[in-house]
Order: structure tokens, then C-alpha cells, then sequence
């Protein structure tokens, strides 16, 4: 739920190592000096063989499920792939261990980590009973370089990123890799098999858009106008029109009186009444990824008084999201789709008349003005490209209300073993458990087949791991 509220915000919402060598130890990533590895730890003492991987430090064991072992864990990355010596930065992991005769899953968060929270298995951890490392993406949380070099965050240093760590960690857990993400980390799930085909025997990823032009949002438009009866469309619209309408300066007071008892402060998208606005014009799209079709009824009339109004919008639309605050964590989200992911502007002639602030959908308005954006068009046609000649052993799972699918990724003549699976009456959070009983059955047994486990049922209660 912390991922689907993060995306909600903005959809919201060659690399080092390419031979395939271990990754190497910080001192060789620091100065290109290699050093002899460390005597190997005898087999049962796991946190000793992981603090033996070069770059690899154990930073504590963390309560665990029953059957698993959990650990905090960073990872000495380059900032730049490209020319490891120019500085590195530490990428924080968290590992759960099975046994290292499981497969492993690679889970690309697309943000930040609970690098302290309760233990979390993503649905194919649980479907092949295998080992799990969750990766915070570069620039998020701590895993940031200082100073911070902005030209580096793109999605060939990512993919870079987890190709590096892979390598580091394949002679510990010789397995079969998987790897999975859902929403902006199921995007990177994808970029990463692009630039590195082989590292995994198969990816499941969820809830990915795929912005192939970002002039033209056409078909998040058409989507949007098809969701739900015509009297859901309708009374969203007559919400959209109450507000900016007749009810525009009370509820700009209500958004800046609310910020103002919570500290919040609006200094980087200017002001109240622009993120009034803004919030107003992605109600529909977010409305759709939050609630989805059980929320049609819950839709007040504008008659319904300025007090249910404003508690349902700012219930839907997740206020706090646009305020100074919670913006900073996730710059550099917003830097990545003012850069190279490409994000929906929303076309709304249902305003016409009412709207103040134009262009306050690009992504300029999230990202501070001393950080450059630049858009770079050919990459996101590039992943899809290759999604569509080349991509195997691929899933991809979206929920049928989620708008994050009016641009889905597709397969192709030259795709192989790749699957596009659809959930009935789901919306942006989706599992492979939603999807119809024949769906459900293919893509959990592709994805067992992938990594090289029987069809039998996983089970956690087998031995401890050791």
C-alpha cells in the first residue's frame, strides 16, 4: 500500500560488469585496484559469507518469518557504471533467506526501503518458497550519493545497479533468479531485463506502465472515458466542476487552514490554490487506481455541503502527498519521469472555463528549479522495442480498472514465453492471486517453471533456513 500511494503521486501516480565477473570490492570500485577476496566462512554462518561479498556489508539481523532469516544489508555501489573510480554510494538491501538451495527473488522496490519494518514477501517469493533481496532504488533514501550528481539517476544505472548486485550474490545463492516489482518498481523490473537479459531465468511485474510517446496521452484519455457507468464519470465530473467552480476559494482556504496546522507548506508547487487545482484535475485517474469501481457510489453530489466534499477529495486525492514534506523523499521520481518515464497530462475540457494554472501537470511543477530536466524521447521506445522483438520469460499483471494500463507493454513476434495477463474488477494493486482461475494457473506455472520448481503448492513450513 506505501508503493501505491507513492506512484499515485506521479502517475501517484552499458553498464560495469557486463562480462558477467563478480562485482568488485569497494577499494576496486574506489581506485580500480583489485584486492585478493577474503578466506570463504564456513557454510553455517550466513552473515559471515555475506559480509565476505566484496561491498557487501551486514548492518543487523532483523525478526524474521517462521522458515526465513532476515537481514539489513548495503551494498557499496559506483555512482556512475560507466567510471566506477568516480565515487561510490551505499545501496541499502534487505535480504530474506530461505536456504540457498531455493530460488532467489530479486524485488526492485522503485523507491525508497522499510529498511526497518516487518518483513515483506512479494507474491512470487511466495509462490516458488524462495530466498528474497529488496533493493531501495538509487537516489532514494539513503542509497543517494553526496553531492548528488542528477545526470546519474537514469534507468541504464539502475539496471546497473541490480546487474552488479546479482553477480555479487549468485555465488552464495546458485539458484535460479526471479525478479519482480510492482508499479514504478515493476518498471524497473523491466528496464533491468532489457540491458541484462540473462540475469534472471523470468520477471513478473505489476501494475507497469509504458509511455512509449510522452506528447501524446490520448490513450489515458480514452481510458479514463470509458471506466465505470456514465453516472460514475458524471458525478466525478460534477465534483471536478464544485470545486474549481463555485466552491474554489473555500476549498483553497480549507487545503492552506489544514497545511498551515500540520506544517506543511506548498513552496514547491507554489501555493493552495495550484495544488487545488492540480489534485482536481488528476481526481479521475487516481480515483481509478485508489478506489475503482466499488467507490462509484461513494461519490458525493455537489449538494452534499462543502464539509463531505472536501473530506472525500482530500481522501481521494491524498493531500500530504503535495506538500514540501513528503515531495523532497520522492524528487527523484519525478526527476525520472521529467526525464526518461514520461507521465500522463490529463486533458479536461469538463473544466474549460475554471482552470487557472495551465501547464501545472508537467512534471516541472514537482522538481525544484535548481534541479535540470531534460526529457530523453527514446528511451522508454527503446525498452518497449525491445519488450516486443526480444523479451522472454516475461509477466505482466495489471488490474482492469488501473490506469496505468491505458499504455500497457505488449508482446510481440519476437517476444518468447511472454505473457500479458488482465484482472477482472482490480485496480492498481494487483496480485496474480486476482487474476482469473485459467490466467492464475498459466502464470504461476510459468513462473514456477522459471525457476526450476515443481508444481506443487509452496509450503513454509519446512526446515529453518540456515
Amino acid at each position: 500500500m506505501k508503493n501505491m500511494r507513492r506512484f499515485l503521486l506521479p502517475l501517484l501516480l552499458t553498464g560495469l560488469l557486463a562480462s558477467g565477473a563478480a562485482a568488485p570490492s569497494v577499494a576496486t570500485a574506489r581506485t580500480g585496484v583489485s584486492h585478493p577476496a577474503p578466506p570463504r566462512p564456513p557454510d553455517d554462518d550466513l552473515p559471515a559469507r555475506l559480509a565476505a561479498v566484496p561491498g557487501m556489508r551486514v548492518v543487523k539481523e532483523n525478526p524474521a518469518p517462521a522458515g526465513y532469516r532476515s537481514f539489513a544489508l548495503t551494498y557499496r555501489q559506483p555512482v556512475d557504471h560507466r567510471h566506477p573510480g568516480r565515487g561510490t554510494f551505499a545501496q541499502r538491501l534487505t535480504l530474506l533467506h530461505r536456504s540457498t538451495a531455493r530460488p532467489m527473488v530479486l524485488h526492485t522496490n522503485g523507491y525508497d526501503l522499510n529498511y526497518q519494518g516487518p518483513a515483506f514477501r512479494a507474491e512470487p517469493t511466495e509462490i516458488v518458497d524462495g530466498n528474497q533481496i529488496s533493493t531501495e532504488q538509487r537516489y532514494f533514501g539513503t542509497s543517494r550519493p553526496r553531492p548528488t550528481d542528477w545526470t546519474k539517476l537514469d534507468i541504464r544505472q539502475a539496471a546497473a545497479d541490480h546487474h552488479r548486485l546479482i553477480q555479487a550474490l549468485k555465488p552464495l545463492y546458485r539458484a535460479r533468479w526471479i525478479s519482480t516489482g510492482g508499479s514504478k518498481g515493476g518498471m524497473a523490473t523491466v528496464y533491468h531485463r532489457r540491458f541484462y537479459p540473462h540475469d534472471v531465468a523470468g520477471s513478473v511485474a505489476y501494475s507497469a506502465p509504458n509511455n512509449t510517446d510522452d506528447r501524446d496521452d490520448t490513450a489515458a484519455d480514452r481510458f479514463l472515458a470509458r471506466r465505470g457507468s456514465p453516472a460514475c464519470r458524471a458525478a466525478l465530473t460534477a465534483v471536478q466542476r464544485e470545486i474549481l467552480g463555485p466552491r474554489r476559494a473555500e476549498t483553497a482556504g480549507r487545503v492552506s487552514r489544514w497545511a498551515a496546522r500540520e506544517g506543511y507548506t506548498f513552496h514547491t508547487i507554489g501555493s493552495a490554490d495550484r495544488v487545488l487545482e492540480l489534485t482536481v484535475l488528476q481526481l479521475p485517474m487516481l480515483f481509478w487506481m485508489r478506489d475503482g469501481e466499488a467507490g462509484c457510489d461513494r461519490i458525493p453530489r455537489p449538494s452534499a455541503g462543502g464539509d463531505a466534499l472536501y473530506t472525500w477529495f482530500a481522501g481521494v486525492v491524498l493531500l500530504p502527498a503535495y506538500a514540501d514534506r513528503h515531495l523532497l523523499p520522492v524528487t527523484a521520481s519525478y526527476y525520472q519521469l521529467g526525464t526518461q518515464l514520461g507521465f500522463v497530462e490529463l486533458a479536461a475540457p469538463q473544466l474549460a472555463g475554471v482552470l487557472r494554472h495551465p501547464g501545472i501537470q508537467k512534471m516541472r511543477t514537482y522538481v525544484p528549479r535548481t534541479i535540470p530536466l531534460r526529457f530523453q524521447p527514446g528511451a522508454m521506445p527503446d525498452i518497449d522495442r525491445w519488450v516486443r522483438r526480444h523479451g522472454s520469460e516475461l509477466s505482466f499483471v495489471y488490474g482492469e480498472d488501473d490506469p496505468a494500463r491505458a499504455e500497457p507493454f505488449r508482446t510481440g513476434n519476437g517476444s518468447r514465453d511472454a505473457h500479458v495477463y488482465l484482472a477482472p474488477h482490480t485496480s492498481h494493486v494487483v496480485r496474480i492471486a486476482d487474476l482469473a482461475p485459467r490466467d492464475r494457473a498459466r502464470a504461476t506455472a510459468a513462473l514456477r517453471r522459471w525457476a526450476g520448481v515443481d508444481g506443487r503448492t509452496a509450503r513454509l513450513d519446512g526446515p529453518p533456513a540456515s
